[in-house]
């Protein structure tokens, strides 16, 4: 197969290959008593952190830590796949059927909840995988279907409008699946969902002069857009998200969207550095999403294996060393290492987590923001129903899917 370069829409001006005075070190213990960190990890831990210290250095040299700009184009037997039903806990409440037209992501976060961070697989993009989300809406929501409430999620595993799918117009065709769906079968109870770290370029990307955005206005109110962001600074937000829109542009998509007529009130919040969310730093992220016009947001703070908590609390430290010594004690406690969520990423201290979780609501509450819970959180912390309802003041649910679209 022949490779496909490309040019981000959005490049960033720093690189983690280029960052001055920075030099990998090894995350043991004698480093972190000198960092000033207080809790005594399990020796297990100590062991993740050193081997991912290796590793780091490892990918550093060899300039393997982000994904190659460029992709491969495959098919896919559309009969044979097998439809994912999003759902990590075993007791989310609402069917959601996963849409992953891409092997691989180009954004490239590394801290990224499929890969840890590591980007080193070829990008694969599969050129009719269209085909075969018309074979999904046919079964669930065609003739002699149940036709129940449920939602596609696009994308759940990677970036649903990166490069590889919008110069190569298989996003462009999967939307178009959807329109022709609903056309002819209008009262279908499929709704689309959209979590994306897409910019205003990447929803102007044409495919047979129609724009993504052209798109979602055929879809109107089957579908929902939920801008997904990250609380950071921005300097390190360059460095884990080297290929992902700036906040200024997706919250740009956001408003197009709302403009188009489009569901895009909801934001999926991650990931949450707890080191980083200072009271101001608080009050000047929610404003500029509420001055968007998002209403609601799921928090989603970061989780991490031990190998990938060693680079991230490096490139912190590279920042502030002190908010490096803070990541390590809200993720190192003994009491915490059963604080895990999916394929054991390590979620922070949980009295922390609850705090953060109340400072959040303290503040956005005077936005008129609601915010979602999933129930792997609540469980976790122990609130209570009346504390976060499963359907919130605003009509969202869960990961933000906005039930009033039924």
């Amino acid at each position: 197969m022949e490779a496909i370069n490309f040019t981000p829409f959005y490049p960033h001006k720093g690189s983690v290959y280029k960052m001055e005075e920075f030099h990998p070190a090894v995350v043991d213990q004698a480093y972190l008593k000198e960092l000033g960190v207080t809790v005594d990890p399990s020796p297990e831990t100590l062991e993740g952190l050193r081997r991912g210290s290796e590793v780091f250095e490892q990918r550093l040299k060899a300039h393997k830590l982000i994904p190659e700009q460029r992709y491969f184009l495959d098919t896919i037997d559309p009969l044979q796949e097998k439809p994912e039903i999003h759902n990590y806990t075993g007791r989310c409440p609402t069917l959601t059927y996963e849409i992953n037209p891409v092997k691989g992501c180009s954004v490239g976060c590394l801290y990224c909840l499929v890969s840890d961070g590591v980007h080193e697989q070829p990008l694969m993009a599969h050129e009719n995988y269209h085909l075969y989300v018309r074979e999904l809406l046919e079964k669930h929501n065609g003739a002699g279907s149940k036709n129940l409430e449920h939602y596609y999620y696009f994308s759940p595993k990677t970036e649903a409008f990166q490069e590889a799918t919008l110069l190569t117009g298989i996003a462009h065709r999967i939307l178009r699946e959807f329109i022709d769906h609903f056309r002819r079968n209008p009262e279908s109870k499929a709704r689309l969902f959209i979590a994306s770290k897409a910019g205003a370029k990447h929803l102007q990307c044409e495919d047979e002069g129609e724009s993504i955005l052209d798109l979602f206005r055929k879809l109107g109110n089957k579908m929902q857009f939920n801008t997904s962001v990250s609380i950071m600074p921005d300097a390190l937000r360059d460095l884990l998200e080297p290929c992902a829109a700036p906040i200024g542009e997706r919250l740009a998509a956001v408003k197009l969207c709302r403009e188009a007529g489009i569901p895009a009130n909801s934001a999926l919040v991650q990931p949450i550095f707890p080191p980083c969310l200072t009271d101001s730093e608080i009050r000047r992220f929610f404003n500029a999403l509420s001055e968007a016009g998002i209403i609601n947001y799921k928090p989603e703070f970061l989780t991490a294996s031990m190998e990938n908590l060693a680079m991230l609390g490096q490139y912190l430290g590279h920042f502030d060393k002190n908010l490096e010594r803070q990541l390590y004690e809200d993720y190192l406690l003994p009491s915490n290492a059963d604080h895990r969520k999916q394929r054991g990423r390590t979620a922070p201290d949980r009295k922390r987590s609850l705090e953060d979780i109340q400072r959040l609501m303290a503040y956005t509450d005077t936005l008129g923001m609601s915010i979602s819970i999933c129930y792997w959180v609540r469980m976790q912390l122990g609130l209570s129903e009346e504390t976060i309802p499963l359907v919130n003041r605003n009509g969202f649910q869960c990961l933000g899917y906005q039930r009033n679209l039924f």
